[in-house]
């Protein structure tokens, strides 16, 4: 490692501040598809901080151009097609950083939109074609702007986020382009002691409030931080008036209550792209996690938005007449373009895991004033996710993408068919008028609807942080040390299938899918990641669903284009690229998109990890990825690196992982678990580590370190722990908890005290995390005694920890004072600061740099 990139625990690095800008324009009223529409007034003491964003112009970018150096390993994701479909906007690093770009979906022409610094995460093309919309983070921090520029790179200019410390947030479009949603925030305060004890309020939860038995721990008293385990079925949803725990939610008006006392002003608005007419204020919230538009109604009646904190998402249908709250229902966590309205808006979709463990495709039949009829299950799979939702723009279908075992199966859904919700040959319920269910959004309303290509069901899937969405504050931030695929290698999407070695697990999360099975198929059903063949409805027609035959083990984002599909897939040996169905069955990878054989350097083919299936110490079932270093007998004992994700809530999935390719290639293995906490097994199992779960997650480390010596080749004596953003908290954890376990640590922009993390984050992001952690006030106990700095006098391990100076997510102060602390003790200890980069690793010099520095570092503690 380089001595001039060291920071060895001096003064913290200076953070340049973000680009001033002029302050926002008052709140006007404003029109919306021709009708007026007031603007609410402020509540709960909000004033002029919710001003509207202003327009603020920038140089035009003179044209689309080619980028001025190229990566061959280069990754495009977050496809936006234009109305006709032939052209595409994407997110592709291959200058070097994740830039907008745009080319045909068929050809080779491909330019850059944007060229600037900033790191470009969410794109959207209007339904009119004119304008593309995008969200930078500049500095590569957690701040973001929302962008447009004409498809010929001119009239660039910033939407909203220019004010001095707001954030700006992509939503849907309105169908006619005539407006975008966007959502502002703006901090309103810090943490406040929270009051709800003292009144006597409860949040959603048992009864009493407290911790169940098996949570009690060092805080015996303390509140508890989320729902109960979800492990009951629940109701089978007959009615919109569904509950939760004690608080009743779907009720029009109704609505979780947040946690009180801290959090971000979020202010939704549309925004006229052409600066002409003046923003329209949907929806405000005061000490919220998450606001975001999702989708609009053709007449632009309705607003679907998702709000809440982590564990307690919730969709609610606004009328933007009068905006009255028709309706509320918990929803899921993950991707968070959560559903959307049929054309003629008398069905809402949504993805939901209301009284679930796992999320189906719900519909709800619509009344003329936007309250739900009644709500039915459209699609469902045992024991499996629905994690992706994309409906065409006529209406006619929806796409579904459901995880299973960490690898994606994508399923096209009639929703269009004869007796189905939203259906054109008539009503679906019991009694329902057979007029048309809403004024003025007949059957021959224009198709591209609401959601633009934006659209409500785009996006990355899994939450990205410790504790934070990855919906309106951030889009994917828990990503690794080399995005060059949507979420970042940290990110949900690793794994693959084939054992390798004697005691691995022989049972691939899939049949078929084992570690020879040709990639490049197209055979439907039986290939080795096809989905599901028959309806996965009760007594669905077989005609109505069919599956697509995927080359990539996992699909990040779905997106129409026109008469075809677009999916951003991810392989666990390839970079990700975007594939179009030209026939609706076959993916066609796009010309500009990486080649299989570019994915890494020749002489060094990419790794395919093999499943383990761990118990936990109290009976737990785990998972994880096995990765084995190239050159290795099956029996050979190798160093191992125990590598844990962040979030929690992210999964371990077969994607390429240029961190793991760079550590294999030292010769050592790597085992990437799925502890208690993570995604993809259920609620229950999201669920596990609150409250005292917090420590059996911690001890979920050690156990699968076992089994990865006992089931697989790893050698107990060469064993490292290494993990990001909550993943790096594990790993300080680990070291304290387990001091003789591992003979060293790398933890990149982990927490170090969970009481400073809470001093130091964002206000959205502390907002969400106490739901997960515990509130600073009134857990600070629990969130004592689970801060790996109480225990800093077990450290024995040599340490490295790594960060970036932009990053307002966690901050850098958390490695600094580990390090600092561990020095003090005589332990070996270095800080990695990383300049130009946040919460996120984007520009290629920086990833490369982290990579060598990281398995230098292993290299040298554990040998080879």
């Amino acid at each position: 490692m380089a001595a001039d990139a060291r920071n060895l625990t001096g003064e913290p690095p200076a953070v340049r501040p973000p680009d001033a800008g002029p302050a926002g324009a008052g709140w006007p009223t404003a029109h919306l598809n021709g009708t007026a529409h007031p603007v609410p007034p402020a509540r709960d003491g909000l004033t002029a901080g919710f001003a509207a964003p202003a327009r603020v112009p920038l140089p035009n970018a003179s044209g689309p151009r080619d980028a001025p150096t190229r990566l061959i390993a280069h990754g495009c994701w977050y496809p936006s097609a234009d109305p006709a479909g032939t052209r595409v906007a994407f997110i592709c690093d291959r200058g070097g950083v994740p830039q907008l770009w745009t080319g045909p979906v068929d050809g080779d022409g491909v330019h850059l939109l944007d060229d600037g610094p900033d790191p470009v995460t969410e794109v959207s093309w209007s339904p009119d074609g004119r304008w593309i919309a995008y969200t930078t983070a500049p500095g590569g921090g957690e701040h973001t702007r929302v962008l447009c520029v004409r498809p010929d790179g001119s009239d660039r200019h910033v939407l909203a986020g220019a004010e001095p410390g707001s954030s700006a947030h992509l939503g849907c479009w309105a169908h006619d382009g005539s407006a975008v949603a966007v959502t502002v925030a703006v901090p309103t305060a810090g943490p406040a002691p929270d009051t709800t004890a003292e009144a006597g309020a409860s949040a959603p939860g048992p009864a009493d409030g407290h911790l169940t038995p098996h949570w009690q721990g060092p805080a015996g008293g303390t509140e508890l931080l989320g729902p109960t385990p979800h492990t009951d079925l629940g109701p089978r949803l007959p009615s919109p008036l569904l509950t939760v725990g004690t608080a009743p939610i779907g009720a029009p008006g109704g609505r979780t209550a947040p946690a009180a006392g801290f959090g971000d002003g979020l202010s939704a608005y549309l925004i006229d792209p052409d600066g002409v007419a003046a923003p329209v204020l949907l929806a405000v919230e005061k000490d919220a996690a998450t606001l975001r538009v999702c989708d609009l109604s053709r007449d632009g009646a309705l607003a679907l938005l998702r709000r809440g904190p982590r564990g307690r998402r919730e969709a609610a249908v606004l009328r933007t007449a009068d905006h009255e709250t028709t309706c509320v229902l918990p929803v899921a966590d993950g991707d968070p373009w959560i559903g959307g309205f049929s054309p003629r808006a008398d069905t809402l979709w949504l993805r939901s895991n209301a009284h679930r463990e796992f999320a189906v495709l719900l519909a709800a039949a619509l009344d003329p004033e936007g309250r739900p009829r009644g709500w039915s299950v459209a699609a469902a799979r045992e024991g499996t996710d629905l994690e992706l939702l994309r409906c065409t723009r006529d209406g006619g279908s929806a796409v579904l993408a459901w995880n299973v075992r960490g690898m994606s199966e994508v399923e096209v859904l009639a929703t269009d068919a004869p007796g189905r919700p939203g259906a054109d040959t008539g009503p679906s319920w019991p009694g329902a008028d057979t007029g048309p269910s809403r004024t003025g959004a007949g059957a021959d309303a224009d198709p591209s609807w609401a959601g633009g290509n934006s659209g409500p069901f785009g996006g990355n899937a899994g939450p990205s942080w410790p504790g934070a969405d990855t919906g309106p504050s951030r889009s994917g931030a828990d990503t690794d040390a080399d995005p060059s695929w949507a979420g970042g290698n940290s990110g949900p999407f690793r794994g693959n299938t084939g054992p390798s070695w004697a005691g691995a697990d022989t049972g691939p999360s899939r049949t078929g899918a084992g570690a020879d099975a040709d990639p490049s198929w197209a055979g439907g059903n039986s290939g080795p990641f096809g989905g599901n063949a028959g309806p996965s409805w009760p007594g669905a027609d077989a005609g109505l669903s069919r599956s697509v035959a995927l080359p990539h083990e996992v699909v990040t984002r779905i997106a129409d284009a026109g008469p075809r599909l677009l999916l951003a897939l991810s392989g666990s040996r390839r970079r990700p690229g975007i594939w179009w169905l030209p026939d609706g069955a076959t993916p066609v990878r796009t010309p500009w998109s990486s080649r299989d054989e570019d994915a890494v350097p020749p002489g060094r083919p990419p790794v395919r990890p093999v499943p383990l299936r761990p118990t936990a110490r109290d009976g737990l079932p785990l998972n994880g990825w096995y990765y084995r270093a190239p050159g290795r007998g099956p029996g050979e004992p190798a160093p191992c690196v125990i590598y844990l994700h962040g979030g929690p809530e992210d999964q371990e999935r077969p994607v390429l992982n240029p961190l793991y390719h760079e550590i294999l290639g030292r010769g050592l293995d790597v085992f990437a678990p799925d502890v208690r906490g993570s995604s993809g097994y259920g609620r229950s199992f999201v669920d596990a580590d609150l409250g005292r779960g917090r420590f059996a997650a911690i001890e979920d480390v050690a156990d699968c370190a076992a089994h990865a010596v006992l089931a697989g080749p790893a050698d107990p004596a060469r064993l490292a722990v290494m993990g990001r953003s909550y993943g790096g908290y594990l790993t300080f954890a680990s070291l304290v908890w387990h001091p003789d376990l591992f003979r060293t640590g790398i933890a990149v922009c982990g927490m170090s005290d969970l009481a400073t993390f809470f001093e130091g984050t964002e206000p959205w992001i502390a907002q969400s995390a106490a739901h997960k952690y515990g509130h600073p006030e009134r857990d600070r106990e629990l969130l004592r005694a689970l801060s790996p700095m109480s225990r800093i006098d077990a450290l024995r391990a040599p340490v490295l920890a790594v960060h970036g100076e932009h990053d307002t997510n966690v901050p850098p102060g958390e490695s600094e004072q580990f390090v600092r602390a561990a020095r003090e003790r005589g332990v070996s200890a270095e800080l990695l600061t990383l300049l130009d980069e946040g919460h996120e690793f984007l520009r290629a010099d920086n990833r490369r740099l982290f990579r060598r520095a990281a398995a230098d570092w292993l290299q040298r503690h554990l040998g080879t």
